[in-house]
C-alpha cells in the first residue's frame, strides 16, 4: 500500500528560529526598537536580540511576558509551523517586516493615506 511521505517534525533548534522570527515580526509591526521590546519584558537590549534571532531559547515564563507585551495569545508565536519551517524563517517575511517598518516612519497622515490606496489598489489587480 503506498503512503505518501510526511513532511518531517521540525527539529527543536528550527522551531526555536520559528518563533524568534514570529517575536521580530510582530514587534516590527508595532513599530517598536528592539530596546523597546527589551525594557518592557524587563531584559537587556542585548538579551531581545538573542531572542530574535534565536539564539538563546525563550522560556515559556518569557514568552508569556512577550506575548503579553506584543498583545498577542502565545499560539501567535506557532501558527503557521503546521505548513513546515524553512532553514530561514524570516527570510519570505523580510519584504513585509521592511514595508511596515518603513510605512510606520511615514509621519504625514495624508502619504500614509495615499500608500495604503496604492497597496489597495495592487492587491485588487
Amino acid at each position: 500500500m503506498y503512503q505518501e511521505p510526511q513532511a518531517a517534525a521540525p527539529t527543536n533548534q528550527q522551531v526555536d528560529k520559528y518563533v524568534a522570527s514570529k517575536i521580530r515580526e510582530r514587534r516590527i509591526a508595532l513599530g517598536f526598537t528592539q530596546q523597546m521590546l527589551a525594557k518592557r519584558i524587563k531584559v537587556t537590549y542585548q538579551q531581545a536580540q538573542k531572542y530574535e534571532r534565536g539564539t538563546n531559547r525563550v522560556t515559556a515564563g518569557r514568552l508569556f511576558e512577550i506575548a503579553r507585551v506584543l498583545g498577542v495569545s502565545i499560539s501567535y508565536f506557532y501558527e503557521g509551523i503546521e505548513q513546515g519551517v524553512e532553514s530561514d524563517a524570516a527570510s519570505p517575511k523580510r519584504h513585509h517586516m521592511d514595508l511596515v517598518r518603513n510605512f510606520s516612519r511615514i509621519e504625514n497622515a495624508k502619504h500614509q493615506n495615499a500608500l495604503r490606496q496604492l497597496c489597495r489598489s495592487l492587491a485588487e489587480g
